[in-house]
């Protein structure tokens, strides 16, 4: 609609540049033509931008957690829509930008030894290797499985976000034919499209994710099956089968703001012949019912869950945010799995939050004694280290303490 009070921001900024003359001494000539340049670039960008950003992934028929344009959580997104932690949505950029919230200091660089995987490892042996934040390699029953795939030196997008401190545990040319990936969401420390394209140029992996995903593979020539919750599809690699079930958890996704829960986000099952593998994702909380559906799901008892810990403290003292479980509710989602082994993952690769570098396994070993359960089913692994799986066995009944457990000197002095 035509202003017709005045010029529109964009014009009186380009009345601005051509009034800006000879008479002005140059240095504020350049500046004042660098400001006006900046104001249309802004003016258009309020306008152009948000529609261009927010693009259509996924078109289908309204359902529990789909209201016919985006998706939700259906048991409530209140805890992931407002910034986590305290000062609202400006004070948390400003915090991730500036770092001058008092948090501690985190390595510039991590040692990592990364190791040279077997091509196959057959029968019911099971070995998986953190390569670091949410990606990890299981080899199991002759299938090679890669999860969240991030090979990328920084979490976002044009080379920009959060820059990796820790190198890949395994070298990404030391990969063996990677057989299935599972994409738990759009988030870019999660959906790397710089290693998906490398991945599939050199394996065509079958790839399993959630609905609208696909779209962002589409235009890169990459096929994948998106699929809703509570679907699953049949996998074959050679003489290898294994079948991927598609399992609600508690998150959102964008790549772009504008484009926030245009797709869907997931955890998933997967049912292998020598047992099932839970990976989790990127969540939150939510209702805490999940990790029982999830169960259900499974073929029979979950042999290994990657379950994440970190990113989860934004102010001192903060145990768990919206969007992300931290390790004490991490150890309830693993005995509500009934898992035999976990794996955790998700920290000490990028810096997403608030909390030191090393609180994330050192307050996971004090919640998993809290929880009564046997610390050593839930071990933080190396990032390079492979880990050989136990075989799946009846999970005995644990009995915990309570909260009060985890009220001591040494868990409130971790930061």
């Amino acid at each position: 609609m035509r202003n017709h009070h005045g010029p529109s921001a964009p014009q009186h900024a380009l009345t601005w540049f051509s009034d800006i003359g000879d008479g002005v001494p140059r240095t504020l000539r350049i500046i004042g033509k660098v400001a006006a340049a900046l104001v249309i670039a802004g003016c258009l960008a309020a306008v152009a931008i948000p529609r261009f950003l927010d693009r259509i992934y996924y078109r289908g028929d309204a359902s529990s957690h789909f209201d016919g344009g985006r998706f939700f959580n259906p048991d409530g997104d209140d805890d992931t829509i407002r910034p986590p932690g305290s000062g609202g949505r400006a004070g948390f950029f400003w915090n991730q930008l500036t770092r001058r919230d008092g948090r501690p200091p985190w390595p510039d660089a991590v040692r990592v030894h990364p190791s040279r995987p077997a091509a196959r490892v057959d029968g019911q042996r099971m070995v998986a290797t953190w390569i670091g934040h949410a990606t990890v390699l299981v080899q199991t029953a002759g299938l090679n499985i890669l999860t969240d795939p991030v090979w990328s030196d920084n979490a976002g997008p044009f080379g920009l976000g959060p820059r990796r401190v820790a190198e890949p545990g395994i070298r990404f040319d030391d990969l063996p034919p990677i057989d299935l990936v599972v994409l738990s969401h759009n988030h870019y420390d999660h959906f790397d499209l710089a290693t998906l394209k490398r991945l599939w140029a050199r394996d065509h992996p079958a790839i399993v994710t959630s609905l609208g995903n696909d779209a962002l593979l589409r235009p890169a020539g990459i096929a994948a099956t998106a699929l809703d919750w509570r679907q699953r599809t049949q996998v074959r690699r050679g003489g290898s089968s294994a079948r991927v079930a598609v399992v609600r958890n508690h998150h959102w996704g964008s790549r772009w703001f504008a484009d926030r829960n245009r797709a869907l986000w997931s955890a998933f099952v997967i049912d292998t012949p020598s047992g099932s593998i839970f990976f989790a994702g990127d969540t939150g909380m939510g209702d805490g019912r999940w990790p029982a559906e999830a169960a259900r799901a499974a073929a029979g008892p979950i042999r290994l869950a990657l379950l994440p810990i970190g990113a989860f403290r934004f102010v001192p003292g903060q145990m768990s945010s919206g969007s992300h479980i931290g390790p004490v509710q991490a150890v309830e989602v693993f005995r509500r799995l009934g898992a035999s082994a976990a794996i955790p993952i998700h920290w000490g690769t990028f810096r997403l939050s608030y909390e030191g570098y090393d609180t994330p396994p050192r307050l996971l070993g004090h919640a998993m004694r809290c929880s009564g359960q046997d610390p050593r089913r839930f071990a933080p692994a190396a990032i390079g280290r492979p880990v050989e799986v136990p075989p799946a066995t009846p999970v005995p009944a644990a009995v915990p303490r309570g909260p009060a457990c985890l009220a001591t000197p040494a868990v409130r002095a971790l930061r």
